[in-house]
């Protein structure tokens, strides 16, 4: 067994420490309830945005670019018409709230 000085032993010992004190802060700042709030609210927030970019450009309302296909007789812009019909995808949104909103309800009478 090598034979260590017992001042660097001291000074190896502060060290970890210290790194041990610094890692058991970052942990605790990781799990506060504020921070993990913090972060959900994000991800919900993100989440949402993300799916209403998602369904904007399921139902057609993502932007054009800035040149219609043909004009009209009178000057009028006009624009092909590619998109999917709008009325589908509201009533798929529709039937999706209703069975969420269902689910919900049976739920909480089950608890009951």
């Amino acid at each position: 067994m090598a034979e260590t000085d017992p001042e660097e032993l001291e000074r190896r010992i502060e060290r970890t420490r210290t790194e041990l004190a610094r890692t058991v802060d970052e942990i605790a700042e990781r799990v506060h309830p504020r921070r993990v709030a913090e972060r959900g609210v994000a991800k919900a927030k993100a989440n949402a945005e993300h799916f209403v970019s998602t369904a904007a450009d399921l139902i057609g309302l993502g932007a054009r670019d800035a040149t219609p296909d043909r004009q009209a007789d009178d000057g009028e812009a006009l624009w092909e018409d590619d998109r999917p019909a709008l009325a589908p995808a509201l009533v798929a949104v529709g039937a999706v709230l209703v069975v969420g909103a269902v689910v919900m309800l049976w739920r909480r009478r089950r608890r009951r």
